[in-house]
């Protein structure tokens, strides 16, 4: 009787009543159009209102205009540190990896709490000048959202993850004004290429209405304000052919720089973790003043390494930058997001990647304008083939890289060498790192989201190997340390397990045994100053082999009575390739049930 008395309280039952969970998720993929297409305007108005509001302001301040622009990011890096330490602490980074972990480990359930969070401190990071974008955080808000709606009326679980991937290409259709990309960034970043029909037809709603809404609110516009000029296909479009091969090699170089420091600030015990997005800011500062004052100053600075830079980017892509400025305005935000990002603030990649791409390829276009001579126009042409490849080489979303540089400028002459370039550079960076940027942030975080192949009509998955669903990135404990100094590295990290394996030291990584975090506390309550090699060569080591199956390896788990256990290899047992929990057995037997229960 209640699912037929309308209200608001009682909607959901009334809907349930009245709908099945397909025709739900269906009018519940508008809703969420309507919420992200909302929800990334406003986000872009807020993060553009700040900067511009500061920035405009610490114009006119004369000479203390270099203090001010130096201690603004770095005051925004301590308001992030101390709320992300004590508020929030799944608003650090972009939220990408975030959304992913919570697509596949978490049925799609993301806290709306954490959507508003990060939608205040995502504004005060990139809204005061750290070298950050807004397309990522959009992205986790959005999904978040939709995985509210999801919940509140009352769809099945998968539908509920569903929800999610409907958010995430609501997401960055209302930040980038490209619903065509939206869809495609879905299926190259998050389903890895696994095309699905059913998920199209939700996420072609949300992000169709996202970008109407968008479009309504701001105007029919190109999210990037590029030349509109007509190229014919000249010899000079062979530019791509270096251009594409240095993207990549410079994507590898901006990928490798961005996780080696982040590693860095993760294991540095000096400060504590509220204070290092501080850092990053004050060095963004310091950066981004370096390249304002070189490139004009109180005359005519360039403060694109500040925030997002759409102002210097769109004047990249127009042709109306010196070669000088490109090389000051590339060289300072590749440092500057780089550190940035590794400290922990709050903030994406995507617009970075973006200009830095676009500095590139204008610096390129310049240098072969006063070479050979070219009209003008040509700087602008290379900048949008420097944008576009320079993104395949860092997302490693080879077709969303050359639709949303189309999308973005409404240019399509260039097409043909922005497809060559952009291929160059995806090839050479799969090839010198394999895992892709987001999948390796959230290695570095101790989650992995490897699965297990797809389900083969009569074969087990049991008869697996176990190192198909292994975690390989391990977090370890230093048996030449004692159990506070262990434990002291646990909290910088911030990552709590319930297991560890022990190795003898970061130079000397030979596997002595496993250790539990409850045991590590009991040491630290008893007073005990012993070393950990000292307490662990009284245990046992239970530990298995990579080849090892599924099932032989749940039955050793359960027999020995014990949560996790190392998986080494068989040349050298000393030698740690990984651990496997039961936890992880468990969540990929639920996975591959409900795989075949929708099939």
């Amino acid at each position: 009787m209640n699912g037929d008395r309308f209200s608001l309280n009682n909607l959901p039952n009334w809907m349930r009543g009245r709908f099945d969970d397909a025709q739900r998720f269906l009018m519940l993929c508008v809703c969420a159009g309507v919420l992200c297409g909302l929800v990334g305007v406003s986000f872009h108005l807020a993060i553009t209102t700040v900067f511009d509001g500061l920035f405009g302001l610490y114009a006119n301040l004369g000479i203390w205009a270099y203090p001010a622009m130096v201690l603004s990011p770095a005051f925004a890096g301590l308001i992030v540190g101390l709320m992300i330490r004590y508020v929030s602490p799944t608003a650090s980074g972009s939220g990408i990896p975030q959304t992913k972990a919570a697509y596949y480990q978490n049925f799609g359930v993301i806290k709306t709490s954490e959507a508003c969070w990060r939608f205040i401190i995502g504004t005060i990071s990139v809204g005061m000048g750290n070298s950050l974008g807004r397309e990522g955080p959009t992205v986790h808000i959005c999904s978040a959202f939709s995985s509210k709606l999801g919940r509140l009326f009352g769809l099945g679980k998968l539908r509920v993850q569903a929800m999610v991937p409907v958010g995430m290409g609501a997401g960055i259709s209302a930040a980038f004004n490209a619903p065509i990309s939206a869809i495609t960034f879905v299926f190259e970043e998050l389903f890895d290429n696994n095309f699905s029909s059913k998920a199209l037809g939700g996420i072609l709603i949300a992000v169709v209405v996202a970008a109407v809404v968008e479009r309504s609110l701001l105007g029919e516009h190109s999210a990037l304000h590029a030349t509109r000029e007509i190229f014919e296909t000249s010899w000079w479009m062979l530019l791509c052919l270096a251009l594409g091969p240095t993207a990549g090699l410079l994507g590898h170089l901006f990928t490798s720089l961005l996780l080696s420091l982040r590693e860095r600030f993760k294991q540095w015990q000096q400060f504590p973790s509220w204070m290092k997005p501080a850092i990053g800011g004050l060095s963004v500062g310091l950066m981004g003043i370096t390249v304002w004052h070189f490139s004009g100053g109180l005359n005519d600075g360039h403060h694109g390494v500040f925030s997002i830079g759409y102002e210097d980017l769109s004047s990249a892509l127009n042709g109306r930058l010196a070669w000088q400025v490109l090389l000051l305005l590339l060289v300072g935000k590749f440092v500057a997001t780089a550190v940035c990002y590794a400290s922990g603030a709050s903030g994406g990649i995507f617009a970075p990647v973006l200009f830095i791409g676009s500095m590139l390829g204008g610096l390129f276009g310049m240098i072969a304008v006063n070479t050979f001579g070219l009209d003008p126009s040509v700087a602008a042409a290379a900048a949008l083939l420097g944008t576009g490849a320079f993104f395949a080489a860092v997302i490693r979303c080879p077709l969303t890289s050359v639709l949303i540089i189309f999308e973005m400028t409404q240019n399509y002459s260039l097409i043909l060498p922005l497809m060559i370039g952009n291929f160059l550079a995806y090839l050479i960076s799969v090839k010198l790192r394999q895992i892709p940027i987001y999948d390796a942030l959230l290695l570095q975080d101790g989650i992995s989201l490897k699965k297990l192949p797809a389900y083969r009509g009569e074969q087990d998955w049991r008869n697996l190997p176990i190192s198909t669903i292994m975690t390989h990135d391990s977090r370890t404990i230093l048996g030449s340390l004692t159990a506070e100094a262990n434990m002291e590295r646990i909290i910088a990290d911030g990552y709590k397990h319930h297991g560890y394996p022990v190795i003898q030291s970061e130079s000397e990584p030979t596997l002595l045994g496993v250790i539990t975090h409850h045991e590590i506390e009991e040491m630290i309550a008893d007073n005990d100053s012993s070393l950990i090699d000292e307490w662990i060569a009284e245990h046992k080591i239970i530990s298995v082999y990579p080849d090892d199956s599924i099932r032989d390896v749940a039955n050793t788990l359960v027999i020995k009575d014990v949560l996790q256990a190392p998986v080494v290899s068989r040349k050298d047992t000393t030698k740690l390739l990984g651990i496997v929990t039961l936890h992880d057995i468990a969540r990929q037997q639920n996975a591959i049930e409900e795989s075949m229960e929708r099939d």
